[in-house]
């Protein structure tokens, strides 16, 4: 930072573990850092050493570093993952600790007047209920009688529908619209779409070519895959926090049981999934009742 054009001073900020993190190539909390071709910053930093009776072989076990990441990807985001960091290959480590330099100058008052104008515009009052933003920030043609749901969704304190329109009025597009509203409103992060096998792909592109929501299709080809990149033991309900699964799948008792290990036996908040949407739900009565 010049002052009067005589002096120069460099402002710097120091984490206390950052001169430790530089000497072992161990990211510190709050560093950026590339992990699996992905962009994480990392939350916490657990050092562990390897246990022995003998304090030789203990001063000589290897330091091993038990690192908590959280996702900066738009599209996963509050993802977390948790690496050994010396187990892990190809990672990279960015400096983060020093403050970017002004030499490049500044904005005009103008072009900074209009950012400020389109955060301003962009942002989400979650006290506003008539104000929504969904219909906006999505990629189709809506209709007028597609937005009912989404007025009833925010005016429940606890969202419970059953959109019933007929063949072709646009159920995908009115559940996309309650989904994305309540996402940007933050009342919604993990969400969990059952459908028949033959839609999952359907469900898939459209939530990502009309809303711009990435969800994941969790099949026997997702688990084999996911098994091999995070270990056997890896769950396939937490590894995103939106996914798409069939309901024939899902009967199946591995993926039961995988999920009964996620879902606590009495509901407690925070929630497994913030949202369940279950197409063609009238699959899902029990048959023979009459009722």
């Amino acid at each position: 930072m010049k002052a009067g054009g005589t002096s120069e001073m460099t402002v710097r900020l120091e984490n206390p573990d950052t001169a430790e993190a530089q000497d072992t190539g161990v990211p510190a909390p709050g560093q950026r850092v590339t992990v699996r071709n992905r962009p994480w910053v990392v939350t916490d930093v657990v050092r562990s050493t390897a246990a022995s009776d003998d304090p030789a072989r203990a001063a000589e076990a290897a330091t091993s570093h038990l690192i908590t990441l959280s996702s900066l990807e738009s599209d996963g985001r509050d993802e977390e993952l948790r690496v050994v960091w010396e187990l892990e290959q190809a990672t990279d480590v960015h400096d983060q600790y020093e403050l970017p330099s002004p030499s490049d100058g500044f904005d005009e008052p103008g072009r900074l007047d209009a950012f400020l104008d389109a955060v301003r515009w962009g942002a989400i009052a979650s006290a506003d209920k008539t104000a929504l933003q969904a219909p906006f920030r999505s990629g189709v043609e809506i209709q007028d009688y597609q937005l009912d749901p989404v007025v009833r969704a925010l005016s429940m304190p606890r969202t419970n529908l059953l959109i019933a329109d007929d063949v072709g009025l646009g159920k995908t597009v009115e559940a996309g619209l309650v989904m994305q509203e309540l996402m940007l409103r933050h009342r919604a992060r993990s969400m969990l779409i059952v459908c028949p096998a033959g839609l999952t792909l359907q469900w898939r592109d459209e939530m990502r070519d009309k809303f711009g929501l990435d969800f994941r299709i969790v099949n026997t080809k997702m688990l084999r895959e996911l098994r091999r990149a995070a270990g056997p033991y890896a769950n396939p309900w937490t590894h995103h926090p939106r996914l798409i699964v069939s309901i024939d799948w899902l009967k199946r008792e591995p993926p039961m049981r995988m999920l009964r290990e996620l879902l606590p036996q009495v509901p407690e908040y925070p929630r497994a999934f913030d949202l369940l949407v279950v197409d063609e739900v009238h699959t899902c009565a029990p048959s023979g009742s009459g009722k």
